[in-house]
């Protein structure tokens, strides 16, 4: 059985991991409430003996779980959200050998967080990420949560994934990076933006961008709507439309790793995502679209097809994106519950003249079946599109970033830190437009006629 560990960097991070151990606790107690600790749970947890802080093999006949430890790596330069993730219902988790924490934060600044802090505690960061990957048996992928507008997040967090690339270069590395809203408060985020997007390009293998705004969008309909949102209620309070914001990026995580830890008609391997959905070192970012987003009161087979059909439409992407006004390269359906291979492949079939697949890949589908559904579901889908449609979130953020570099606003707070070049900031501004334009070129290449081999 291989292992993941959950690195989460900054507020955001930490926010967005503190909701994911909660909804992986609700999802094995659902389906094991044998008291044992399994392969499955071994995936994401480590059995400990609380008298000799002894890790516990995975044995068979399988032994009693004696208290689980996240395999998680916690840092932020502001304790706050880690002091209450500690003295939460779920603090005991997690280790102090674990966390990486200051006191002061990176104050939005990108440079703050990538030089400053990155220099003062990569030895630590790393040397804690080497301990938790000693403690697995096989460790398969890393998955790094932080967000791209503040500083700590955009800044620590890629310095974090250039470290991990650095150490694990064979280890997969799935990038769930939360891109800030349009209108956002932080006036210094497309500099960070722009800043972070340079390293998680360079060094994640799957990017999984996320934004706030869908999240937040989505969160309201259920709100307006009455409904239960994936395992959460969506309440009007700021703090449970926040975890219910937080609880639809866990379910990709758990969706994606759902093949690794429960048995399936058709298992995908983790490293089969990338393998299948990434034709091109720079076309590594995938679009999350869920469905069902509300679980209906009273769940019926003719809801199946429908749910098909939403995982394409905006209202269900995780990302502010339209995947049908865009090429696809490959698109992954990561399928959860009772449903056939004959009922994936004739939805298939039914996508596949209403979408747009680039030439050469026509066929570009993967399909996975975990036999497991999510909790309190009969059935879920999530979609993992990679699409030239990103273009467009590219442009806007290319446009933002523009307007404050052409009167050099706000760029002496970052050129004002050690190890900080103007050249830096003009290198990633540049690789963001190359990604617009890759993008543009796909769309705009004519289908390549190959000839015929002639019998000689």
């Amino acid at each position: 059985m291989t292992q993941s560990i959950i690195v989460q960097v900054g507020q955001c991070g930490n926010q967005i991991g503190a909701q994911f151990w909660k909804e992986t606790l609700k999802e094995y107690s659902e389906y094991d409430n044998t008291g044992l600790f399994s392969d499955s749970l071994s995936s994401f947890f480590r059995n400990v003996d609380p008298k000799t802080y002894k890790n516990l093999k995975v044995a068979q006949p399988a032994s009693r779980i004696k208290q689980l430890k996240a395999r998680a790596v916690l840092v932020d330069m502001e304790e706050g959200v880690l002091n209450s993730l500690l003295n939460s219902d779920i603090g005991e988790l997690f280790s102090h050998t674990e966390l990486v924490k200051d006191v002061s934060g990176a104050g939005n600044n990108w440079a703050t967080g990538f030089h400053f802090y990155g220099n003062r505690y990569k030895d630590s960061i790393i040397d804690i990420i080497r301990k938790e990957c000693e403690l697995c048996d096989c460790v398969q992928s890393f998955f790094v949560l932080h967000s791209m507008g503040g500083g700590t997040g955009s800044g620590l967090g890629t310095r974090t994934l250039s470290l991990i690339a650095d150490e694990f270069p064979d280890i997969y590395k799935f990038v769930i990076p939360v891109f800030p809203s349009a209108n956002d408060d932080v006036i210094t985020s497309p500099y960070n933006t722009t800043l972070a997007m340079n390293q998680i390009s360079e060094y994640g293998d799957c990017i999984i961008p996320i934004e706030n705004e869908s999240l937040s969008s989505i969160c309201k309909k259920a709100a307006t709507a009455k409904v239960d949102t994936i395992r959460h209620r969506v309440a009007d309070n700021k703090e449970k439309s926040f975890n219910g914001m937080n609880a639809l990026v866990a379910k990709v995580i758990l969706d994606i790793t759902a093949s690794a830890r429960f048995e399936g008609t058709l298992n995908v391997d983790i490293n089969e995502i990338s393998m299948n959905l990434v034709p091109f070192p720079r076309a590594n970012y995938l679009i999350p679209s869920l469905a069902p987003l509300v679980t209906p009161h009273v769940p019926q087979q003719r809801h199946l097809d429908a749910i098909f059909t939403d995982v394409f439409t905006p209202g269900h992407h995780l990302c502010g994106t339209d995947v049908r006004k865009g090429l696809f390269l490959s698109n992954a359906l990561l399928v959860r519950g009772k449903i056939s291979l004959s009922d994936i492949r004739r939805n298939i079939d039914r996508l596949s003249s209403t979408l747009n697949f680039i030439s050469w890949n026509k066929d570009g589908w993967k399909t996975g079946l975990c036999s497991v559904p999510p909790k309190k579901q009969l059935y879920s889908v999530l979609s993992l599109s990679n699409n030239t449609c990103l273009r467009y979130t590219f442009q806007e953020l290319y446009s933002r970033f523009s307007k404050l570099y052409m009167r050099k606003a706000h760029l002496h707070h970052y050129l004002n830190v050690d190890g900080m070049e103007v050249d830096q900031v003009r290198g990633a501004a540049e690789r963001l437009r190359d990604q617009i334009t890759f993008y543009d070129d796909l769309e705009n290449s004519s289908p390549v006629e190959v000839p015929r081999l002639k019998v000689l």
